[in-house]
């Protein structure tokens, strides 16, 4: 239907040429002053966009087709590539009056929901990352992450598959760009896990000589993974982008890991449940008042720092600015002048920052000075090497003053952006335009009186240009041969006079000269800030670092923190501690702060009590405290010490994944595999609930397994929550294992949290008290109730006597065990080498035998 249409119209098969280029976009054709997409982009685009479907042709060759107006495109632009789609945007690039036959269009910049550089789809608290993954054999990654909105890029290598695609994922990106050949498989898989867009930049010929920025980069397999990357934004982009930084290589080692499970599960920076800001650490932290501090305290919390001098230069610039109220106030003030530095210099070199950016640029490098001064009184060596760090360049901050309007309109082809004075030439067309529309006023008054026709009106349009309008009526007042006719209409005629003519040819040279020139200039000011990305880059990131800091100690303050003391000894003591979220989402006074203590003959915490007493609060919190000490900030406790941790793992709460066939124990069994092969004796694991995905004595062999296997062989500092009571006797086998547990009151049936950690194993679980809590019904309490207590006493649901041999009431995994077959085979198993998965297999084969 389509090939008859686009075999006799050249216009389509324009179309098809270069839609044939980008299959895996939509192709926004521009057409006068819409952009119209056809066939199947068509179809698509009216579903996503809501917008309305028509055809072009008749009869059985119509073509669907739909459109949007090129002025308001960019909304329609940021719902696609927010929906994951990639737009390519096809312009007229000859002037339709000049073309011979088809006017010739190109592919001016594709755009994908990780290139996109302004609009709803870029988040101005987020970075917009672009992660880049290849492959140079089964045991060897490379993972590069670049934000084309700021510049930055970074690059690591992994060794395996998991731990590419798990440091791959940290950066949240909005699109993954595959840099080596790869398998369908691969792909496939790499979709799967991610759920993200995936494109492909293996193909891709390195056109440019990217050596000076990954200089810095130890591996040429990174290189090429970097370049390639770089390469991709050439192409989708279609512009020289200066503003990206030097490559920054990073090891995994360098900042405290925290794999994907333990991030989500600690709510770092979204909760949860709806994956919103509100309810995380980060919402707590955040006290910044610039979007590039934002994005700082984002990446610091999601990476931490494990070196001491890191941390203790962040801890000392903020216990400055909580020392000094007055200047952290401001600060702050100061700040809020301060636009996105980051993004304006990115805007610059991208060719699509207009008069306002500029101007916000100008007032941001105004700003600066002030905060030079206000840093310097607080006297913080960190302040005076942040101090040397930022820039105001004064020619900059002068140019811009005198070149840029304050009031400019956003677009810069309307005019009215180059101030007066800044250019001769200019202000003669400005002069040419102002006294030729005067020297027009005065001759229609002067006209008017002439003739006595007071109706009598000079006005213009572009086709006819200037004229002397007279209604029909008048014309016989009008004395011959005072003017030249120019055009007809029904109810008046038009006329010229010589005069006119030159005027209007004067005025409209100046406008039409007048508005390139300012064009011309404005891409010149431009051209002269772009010399400056650089140094405004560094200023940023300085700005930035201050921005965070204020916020720690804006933060410390109002919620008292205390400033941590990094020890060299595996030691924790915190007293008085609390949850930083928690805390702040309750009744002011009503938390009830604890104390965690470990060291090396106490580094493992068996933690017992009823639900809803804290248990995985207390275990959370302890982590959320490292994470906020190693980024630089103070924390919620009366007194802090601690040591510096490499990696954080968890299993709390929880959890599926039914969209990758995983069920809530299977997610468990996954969490615990990434604690018990990657923790080290600088780890912190917490783990919540083992095993209670499966049967009771499954459960509590695989529970007591991982225990025994984190302190004998792993030795990291662990919390383990659990309700098998019967593991707590690990305490007399395990030295370094200690029994804590929630404590709760019972009085009259009635339970009452203490939320208070106390020394010791809890003497039960207080399930059915909790039940009530809940408000079950009366009826059901009271069943299980009676269930419960017939259990206790040796008798089964129905109340009936049940046969018991002289043997404790409550079969003990600890205790000694009948004699049976199965006995030699346990006797020759090496316990301590089992993973979790092996255990279950063991005891599901036992199980069968049993049967």
């Amino acid at each position: 239907m389509a090939d008859n249409m686009t075999q006799t119209t050249p216009m389509m098969r324009q179309y098809e040429k270069i839609k044939a280029q980008h299959r895996d976009a939509f192709l926004f054709f521009r057409l006068g002053d819409f952009y119209e997409l056809f066939q199947e982009d068509a179809l698509k685009a009216a579903k996503e966009l809501e917008i309305t479907l028509t055809k072009r042709g008749k009869g059985e060759d119509a073509i669907p087709m739909c459109g949007v107006p090129h002025h308001s495109s960019e909304q329609y632009i940021s719902r696609l590539i927010e929906k994951g789609f990639k737009v390519a945007i096809c312009e007229q690039t000859e002037d339709p009056a000049a073309a011979k036959g088809v006017v010739k269009r190109e592919v001016v910049q594709i755009i994908t929901p990780g290139t996109v550089m302004s609009g709803q789809a870029v988040s101005e608290k987020s970075n917009q990352y672009v992660a880049a993954i290849g492959e140079e054999s089964a045991h060897s990654f490379a993972v590069a992450a670049a934000d084309m909105t700021t510049g930055e890029i970074f690059v690591t290598g992994a060794e395996d598959f998991t731990l590419a695609l798990e440091e791959l994922l940290s950066y949240e990106p909005k699109e993954i760009v595959l840099t080596s050949e790869m398998s369908e498989d691969f792909k496939e898989k790499l979709r799967h896990r991610s759920q993200l867009p995936v494109s492909e930049a293996a193909n891709l010929q390195i056109e440019k000589d990217f050596s000076a920025l990954v200089d810095q980069v130890p591996a040429e397999f990174l290189k090429r993974t970097c370049s390639q990357l770089m390469q991709y934004f050439l192409e989708t982009t279609k512009r020289d982008l200066d503003h990206l930084q030097n490559v920054t290589y990073y090891e995994s080692s360098q900042y405290l890991s925290i794999d994907g499970y333990s991030r989500r599960n600690l709510e770092i920076t979204e909760t949860m449940r709806d994956r919103k800001k509100k309810g995380s650490l980060l919402s707590v932290l955040d006290r910044t008042e610039t979007a590039m501090g934002a994005r700082r305290l984002k990446r610091w919390l999601e990476r931490p720092a494990v070196h001491k001098e890191t941390a203790e230069k962040r801890q000392e610039l903020t216990a400055a600015f909580l020392e000094h109220f007055l200047e952290r106030e401001t600060v702050r003030e100061q700040l809020r002048g301060v636009y996105d530095l980051e993004r304006l210099s990115g805007r610059v070199a991208f060719g699509n920052v207009n008069g306002r950016d500029l101007i916000q640029l100008k007032k941001s490098l105004q700003q600066l000075p002030y905060i030079f001064e206000t840093l310097k009184a607080l006297n913080s060596s960190y302040a005076e090497q942040l101090i040397g760090t930022l820039s105001s360049p004064e020619p900059l901050v002068e140019l811009l003053e005198q070149s840029i309007k304050e009031d400019c309109p956003p677009s810069i082809t309307d005019g009215n952006l180059i101030k007066d004075s800044y250019h001769e030439q200019l202000d003669q067309y400005r002069d040419a335009m102002i006294n030729g529309k005067s020297w027009i006023a005065e001759l229609e008054a002067k006209e008017k009186k002439e003739t006595g026709i007071k109706s009598l009106k000079i006005g213009f349009n572009k086709v006819f240009g200037y004229y002397i309008e007279v209604s029909r009526a008048n014309l016989k007042y009008l004395p011959e041969g005072r003017y030249e006719r120019k055009q007809t209409l029904t109810n008046a005629e038009r006329y010229v006079t010589k005069e006119l003519k030159e005027k209007e040819q004067i005025i409209l040279e100046a406008e039409d000269k007048g508005g390139k020139l300012e064009y011309e200039l404005f891409l010149e000011v431009r051209k002269k800030v772009k010399s400056y990305i650089r140094l405004l880059q560094d200023t940023a990131k300085a700005v930035s670092i201050i921005d965070v800091l204020q916020s720690f100690a804006e933060v410390a303050e109002q919620n008292h923190y205390v400033r941590p003391v990094f020890t060299k000894k595996r030691n924790v003591l915190l007293r008085e501690s609390r949850h930083p979220v928690v805390e702040v989402t309750i009744d002011a006074g009503e938390y009830v702060a604890n104390d965690i203590l470990l060291h090396e003959e106490r580094d493992m915490l068996l933690i017992t009590g009823p639900n809803m007493a804290g248990k995985s609060t207390y275990m959370r919190q302890l982590a959320l405290i490292v994470i906020m000490a190693q980024a630089g900030s103070f924390v919620p406790a009366a007194e802090a010490e601690l040591p510096l941790f490499d990696h954080i793992f968890t299993r709390i709460g929880a959890a599926d994944d039914l969209s990758q066939g995983q069920s809530t124990f299977m997610i468990e069994m996954l969490e615990t595999k990434q604690a018990v092969e990657r923790a080290t004796p600088s780890s912190l694991i917490l783990l919540d609930e083992i095993g209670r995905g499966t049967s009771t004595y499954d459960g509590m062999a695989l529970a007591q397994a991982v225990i025994e296997h984190i302190h004998d062989k792993i030795k990291a500092m662990t919390l383990f929550s659990t309700h098998y009571h019967e593991l707590t006797s690990l305490e007399h086998e395990l030295a370094r294992l200690k029994n804590v547990h929630v404590s709760a009151v019972e009085e009259e049936g009635k339970l009452t949290f203490l939320h208070k950690l106390v020394e010791g194993a809890a003497d039960k679980s207080y399930g059915i008290h909790v039940a009530r809590l809940a408000d079950l019904p009366d009826s059901l309490i009271k069943r299980a109730d009676h269930i419960l207590s017939a259990l206790e006493n040796g008798k089964n649901q129905n109340g009936t006597a049940e046969k018991r041999e002289a043997e404790p009431q409550q079969l003990s995994l600890f205790e000694e065990v009948p004699e049976h077959p199965i006995i030699n085979e346990l006797k020759e198993l090496d316990v301590m080498n089992l993973t979790p998965m092996q255990a279950i297999q063991l005891l599901n084969d036992f199980q069968q035998k049993l049967k």
